[in-house]
């Protein structure tokens, strides 16, 4: 019998079944081993030698992949075809060889490009050995992260205190959104006008035209720039006579795209599904692992990690055969359609993301799939097929116009386009982010029938005012977009650097679109004045294409270490000596006019509001930066900064200058809004006995006037009573949100607007359901998913919502989900994880069988030899509140690892 070992559980049951009882297929589930979170674990002074450790869940994994192998025939790694792949197998074959499970059984590498029977016998039939080059440049990549991020984050939180961490990818890709911000807080908006006539043929059909020239004057976009110029115009085309000088239409095509990458297809889903990164990736996971087909268990899709754009010959056969089946022999080109990667520095060898078999038509497999799923599917599906459709045959057509006006002339132009062949838009158009371009059901702009020198009529002349807008904020898709086109990052990288950027709080999403927090803008800026060659683009683009020529077998992956380490190292002593002081003169400089913007009266913008003689500039405290005043510790100001900087420049924060709204009618003090340590309140009064009132989860402080404060102010208010107890039912705000309160019980509102409007009827409903789910005022929450069963633990792993936030359960074992990780992207590998770990910690929801396992891994390695005098990596983790955790094959992010080291 010959061991198969893959990353994933939901693939194991599958691919066992595919390939019989001769075989044994195990999950490594992701990564098994990686470096430990703590200084040294890569040594340059030792020829950049690395130690590794064994993540605590993966123990019991790799003892039961041991004992397999040691009475197996051959050992076939079978883990994903990636580079993240080619090191897991690389990793699980080094850890067999320590346990002494090989002895001399041969060991062989295939990829399965498609979970199907036919592409799971294929690969079987042609194994490898592992690719050394491969190995190499995850080595290096790895090497690098480690050593950027734990030596450029201790600088980091020396010298700018409240920081987090800084990684070589995720720094460049956060330079990018600040950047970005930085534009668009010193764009100048410019005036311009356009103007249109609305005219008609003789025969009553009416078009737009627009003024293309003017009295000889060939117009650009920004030509007019104010509206008395605009009026003059407007005013001659008035009482001007319009002709048609000449009509042109032009044949022209328009061609499909390619079938998708990992970064185009994240880039589709989130402009038509509206998925983000790491949910596109969690979805197209299931699709490729597989899902149940009439009682069979099939992957869908194709391995959705990668830059290829290429289609194997069959299943461009196949594409082509349902193009005529679907669509029509018509639509099908005469040669099938090839396409080249565009990409700086894309290699991937294997295919883009396509269906394993176009039969599988959408609509047949929405049955199949549940709604997310459903929907990427017919994604994929839509735009594999288009990329080999015939192209669409478009007529281009464009009117000039002459407008005459006594001695005076003016040149309009219409343009329209009609499609005579829709080809390939038939099944799919594709999102163009951030640029001009037909989408689905593109309009058909068809201009009336006209000759030259015909005459037209006028019906309306328009002359409108428009103003140039700041480019846009970067989206999670267009910011992907971006890093590939400047070769930063890989496509195994872009969701794991965008959940990183936000888990560090240096970004947030706001309507999808990315902003930088005040962390983030102040590490940029760190970065920018003493590290600038580090997060420049194309030192990183340039890393990058050494690390993909290290997978080419190209170059030594310890020669480019040495190349960087001799380089980085000195930099990184030269700030030893860097005083704080000039990392604040550093940072006022470069952060002050945004910080400090000047005032509308001219005055000084850097005055101290307080004492009036002081200076404002950036100070570091233990918690990170904030205003201060330069007359310290007579003066006492200080100012927080803003979730991002722009808003506190705009004073959307506030200050610990109260801001007056008002004066209480019922009482007559006064009503204020101030900034504390916990945020933006209102009080009213003055004194230790001064109501007081945060502001609610969603309040804006721009938005807060007199009448909102006292709705705040007057909580918890009384709803009524209750009509069977007769006592009162309250309505407040608390520390974990909107509630009702009666009798001693709590029942939760969803919004504060429930809080301020509920009324007895409703609030009566409200207690008398959360009476019937039990408990002593709190029930269970419902399960938002159901993922799976969990090996060990037994029993089904839901996804819940509780009181301290999102968790997964099984049994009587709750783990709570990290921070910023949302409840809809867990996947059933991530579940397992969290919830084996939480078990391991409180020895709860174990079987027997696993308690005993357990007790006897106090006196055994994990490979069943007597216990040396020195622990195992996973108690010394264990001992110092360092516990290592397995991640899955979803997301593939490594086991314990420190913030310093999360780097992308």
């Amino acid at each position: 019998m010959d061991v198969v070992i893959v990353e994933s559980p939901a693939k194991a049951k599958t691919i066992n079944k595919y390939l019989g009882s001769n075989y044994k297929v195990l999950a490594s589930y992701g990564h098994v081993r990686d470096l430990p979170a703590k200084d040294g674990s890569v040594r340059p002074d030792e020829d950049f030698s690395m130690d590794w450790e064994v993540g605590a869940p993966s123990q019991k994994r790799l003892s039961e992949i041991a004992q397999a192998v040691k009475s197996a025939d051959a050992l076939v790694l079978a883990t994903d075809p990636d580079r993240e792949g080619e090191a897991i197998s690389w990793h699980v074959l080094e850890v067999l060889r320590q346990k002494r499970a090989l002895g001399d059984k041969p060991v062989s590498r295939v990829v399965f490009n498609a979970i199907t029977k036919k592409a799971v016998l294929d690969a079987m039939a042609n194994p490898r050995m592992i690719d050394a080059p491969l190995v190499d440049a995850y080595l290096a990549r790895r090497a690098l992260d480690y050593l950027v991020g734990f030596t450029l984050s201790p600088v980091l939180w020396r010298k700018l205190p409240g920081a987090r961490s800084a990684g070589r990818v995720q720094s460049v890709a956060l330079r990018l959104v600040c950047d970005r911000e930085s534009e668009i807080e010193r764009f100048k908006p410019e005036e311009y006008w356009q103007i249109a006539a609305r005219l008609a043929t003789p025969r009553g059909e009416e078009f737009v035209a627009r003024l293309s020239a003017f009295e000889g004057e060939k117009l650009q976009r920004m030509s007019i720039g104010d509206g008395a110029r605009a009026g003059t115009i407007r005013d001659m085309l008035d009482g001007a006579s319009f002709s048609v000088l000449s009509v042109e239409a032009k044949p022209g095509k328009r061609n499909p795209s390619a079938p998708f990458t990992t970064s185009t297809l994240q880039q589709a889903a989130s402009a038509k599904l509206g998925f983000s990164a790491s949910r596109t990736m969690q979805v197209a996971q299931r699709l490729y692992e597989g899902v149940d087909v009439g009682g069979e268990t099939v992957g869908l899709i194709t391995y959705m990690r990668t830059d290829g754009v290429q289609m194997a010959p069959e299943a461009i056969e196949d594409a082509r055969a349902a193009i005529a089946s679907v669509f029509g022999d018509r639509y099908l080109p005469a040669q099938p359609r090839q396409y080249s990667v565009k990409a700086k520095n894309a290699q991937e060898a294997h295919e883009a993301i396509r269906p394993t078999a176009f039969g599988r038509s959408p609509k047949e497999m929405e049955r199949h799939l549940d709604r997310d799923q459903a929907r990427l599917y017919d994604l994929i599906w839509k735009r594999s097929i288009a990329s080999q459709m015939a192209s669409a045959d478009i007529e281009r057509t464009t009117a000039d116009i002459r407008a005459a006006n006594g001695g005076r002339e003016a040149m309009l132009r219409a343009t329209g386009s009609v499609i005579r062949f829709d080809g390939f838009i038939a099944a799919y158009v594709d999102h163009r982010d951030d640029s001009a371009g037909a989408d689905e059901g593109e309009e058909d702009t068809r201009l009336p029938a006209m000759a030259a020198r015909d005459a037209l009529d006028k019906r309306a002349v328009d002359a409108s005012q428009h103003f140039t807008e700041p480019p846009p904020r970067y989206s999670e898709a267009s910011l992907i977009k971006k890093m590939e086109e400047l070769g930063i990052g890989r496509p195994s990288t872009y969701a794991a650097t965008l959940q990183t950027l936000q888990d560090r709080e240096y970004i947030t999403q706001d309507k999808r679109k990315l902003l930088p927090q005040a962390k983030g803008r102040l590490v940029t800026a760190f970065l920018h004045n003493f590290f600038e060659k580090y997060i420049e683009y194309d030192f990183t683009a340039d890393l990058e294409e050494k690390l993909d020529r290290i997978s080419a077998g190209e170059l030594s992956w310890k020669d480019v270490l040495r190349d960087f380490w001799q380089d980085f190292s000195r930099h990184v002593d030269g700030t030893k000596e860097l005083r704080v002081s000039e990392v604040l003169d550093a940072l006022n400089e470069e952060l002050g006019p945004l910080v400090f913007p000047p005032k509308e009266d001219g005055s000084e913008p850097r005055a101290c509001p307080r004492c009036g003689t002081g200076q404002l500039s950036l100070k570091l405290g233990k918690y990170g930066a904030f205003v201060g005043c330069s007359n310290y510790p007579e003066c006492g100001y200080t100012r927080q900064l803003g979730t991002s900087l722009s808003a506190e420049a705009a004073g959307d924060t506030g200050s610990d200058e109260p801001s007056e709204l008002g004066t209480d009618p019922q009482t007559g003090e006064p009503v204020t809004l101030r900034n504390g340590r916990f945020g933006p309140y209102v009080q009213r009064g003055d004194g230790k006995e001064a109501k007081r009132s945060s502001l609610p989860k969603g309040w804006q402080v721009s938005e807060i006037d007199l009448d909102k404060a006292l709705q705040l102010l007057s909580l918890p208010r009384e709803v009524g009573l209750h009509p069977e107890t007769g006592k009162p039912i309250l309505a407040g705000l608390g520390r974990y949100g909107p509630f009702l309160q009666h009798d001693g019980a709590y029942a939760n509102l969803e919004t504060i607007e429930d809080v301020l409007t509920v009324g007895l009827n409703r609030a009566v409903t409200v207690i008398a359901e959360k009476k019937e789910k039990g408990g002593r005022g709190r029930s269970t929450p419902a399960a938002i998913a159901t993922l799976g069963e969990h090996p060990d633990l037994g029993g089904p792993i839901t996804v819940r919502d509780g009181r301290f936030g999102p968790y997964v359960n099984v049994g009587k074992v709750n783990a709570t989900l990290p921070k910023g990780k949302e409840p809809s992207s867990v996947t059933l590998e991530e579940a397992i994880a969290l919830l084996t770990e939480r078990a391991a910690k409180t020895g709860t929801g174990k079987p027997k069988a696993a308690k005993s396992a357990a007790k006897k891994a106090k006196a055994d390695t994990g490979d069943g030899e007597a216990k040396p005098a020195k622990k195992p990596a996973a108690s010394r983790a264990k001992a110092t509140g360092k516990t290592a955790t397995a991640k899955t094959p979803g997301a593939r992010k490594p086991a314990a690892k420190a913030a310093a080291s999360k780097s992308a």
